[in-house]
């Protein structure tokens, strides 16, 4: 283990979350050195798998530790695992004692279970009155799907992501091929628990933080997606049509796929030229302004494909990147851990887990010129560091 020396270094977090959303924010926040101490459920007395769900899926390697998989080994490094069973007397003296140590606690269980185990705002709270408390949740307070159970299919359905590419192709309902719903969430939960620890800071206040599921998603969507319906009384449809069109996908080369996009006026000019295009695209109006290639973002796509067809990709990547279009290959996800940027940043961190063997790691893609963000602690077995949190608490 490396100490850490992130921007939020010395700051406890009591990490009680499951599956992707939450677990996903506080792995941020333990990027940025903050003690996260995951509390996980026993196994069950019939064997049943106990801890976060997320250690389950995927294929371990031959002789690894169980309940490794590889979502989890991504998203919970640099947390320290604690075996606790709220049900006991001595799981909420573990809890209560903990907690009076913590700046932060975050869940994204519902908020009935954590009242009917005494972890409630106002129970915890009371044994630290500066605590931020951070709530992931399916739904905001105060509309009638408050309290709803809610994974990320559910919220990718609600919140209209689901619809959008029925849209372009008038075909069912589709979901992407993300689990988009939990980590746009978990980056909410991320930025809201720094603000609340920046107010904190200024304030000694701590908080009631909830961080909304489908508040999140939508509100995510609808940055271009409110489009016309901005305006009241609307002055068009929803949706940024630039986006939901059959036409904008990646265009074919003489040997394979590129994606280029000519942004500037100058950009323009300068893919016309290098495409031999004919003389009228550099006089046509619809080409000619950033106002007229908005209302005409259709015949630009159809335009474009053709004039890609006689080079190849590599040659097209050469002569548009010395112009400075911005433009790139089609990466498959094969590709990834070739892609000469990413590995020039270090972005797949080879490590070798003692329990699990080699894996590869996901770089903090933010780069802190004073307070790195680091790797310190290899994702935790599950229980790992019970004795040692309890004897920090004066348990032991």
């Amino acid at each position: 283990m490396t100490e850490s020396k992130g921007p939020l270094s010395g700051v406890r977090i009591v990490d009680v979350t499951n599956v992707v959303f939450g677990a996903y924010g506080s792995s941020i926040l333990a990027d940025l050195g903050a003690d996260v101490i995951k509390i996980e459920a026993p196994r069950t007395p019939l064997g049943g798998a106990g801890g976060d769900v997320m250690r389950y899926p995927g294929h371990l390697p031959e002789g690894a530790a169980p309940a490794m998989g590889p979502i989890f080994l991504t998203i919970n490094r640099n947390k320290r695992s604690i075996v606790v069973d709220l049900r006991t007397d001595s799981g909420k003296e573990v809890m209560t004692e903990l907690v009076k140590t913590a700046d932060i606690f975050v869940s994204n269980m519902r908020m009935a279970p954590l009242a009917g185990h005494g972890l409630g705002p106002e129970d915890l709270r009371a044994l630290k009155p500066d605590l931020i408390y951070v709530h992931c949740s399916g739904y905001g307070r105060g509309g009638p799907d408050e309290g709803k159970p809610a994974y990320d299919d559910v919220i990718q359905a609600q919140s209209g992501f689901a619809s959008l590419a029925a849209r372009i192709d008038n075909g069912p309902p589709r979901f992407v091929p993300s689990i988009i719903g939990d980590k746009v969430s978990g980056l909410f939960v991320a930025y809201a628990t720094i603000a609340a620890l920046f107010h904190r800071e200024r304030t000694g206040e701590g908080q009631l933080v909830e961080v909304p599921m489908l508040e999140c998603l939508t509100s995510f969507l609808l940055v271009e997606h409110l489009f016309d319906q901005a305006f009241d009384p609307p002055t068009g449809d929803w949706t940024y049509g630039r986006i939901l069109t059959t036409h904008r996908r990646p265009y074919r080369t003489h040997d394979n796929y590129i994606c280029v996009m000519p942004y500037s006026d100058q950009n323009w000019r300068d893919f016309f030229e290098l495409a031999d295009a004919p003389k009228s695209f550099f006089e046509d109006p619809r080409f000619t302004s950033y106002e007229n290639r908005a209302r005409n973002y259709v015949s630009i796509y159809e335009a474009v494909e053709p004039l890609l067809l006689s080079r190849s990709t590599d040659e097209w990547i050469e002569v548009l990147t010395a112009k400075g279009i911005p433009c790139s290959k089609v990466n498959d996800l094969n590709d990834l851990k070739s892609d000469p940027h990413l590995s020039a940043v270090d972005f797949f961190q080879r490590r070798v887990h003692p329990d699990v063997g080699p894996y590869f790691a996901i770089k903090h893609p933010v780069q802190f010129s004073a307070t790195p963000a680091t790797i310190s602690r290899d994702p935790p077995l599950l229980g790992q560091h019970t004795e040692e949190v309890l004897a920090e608490l004066g348990l032991r």
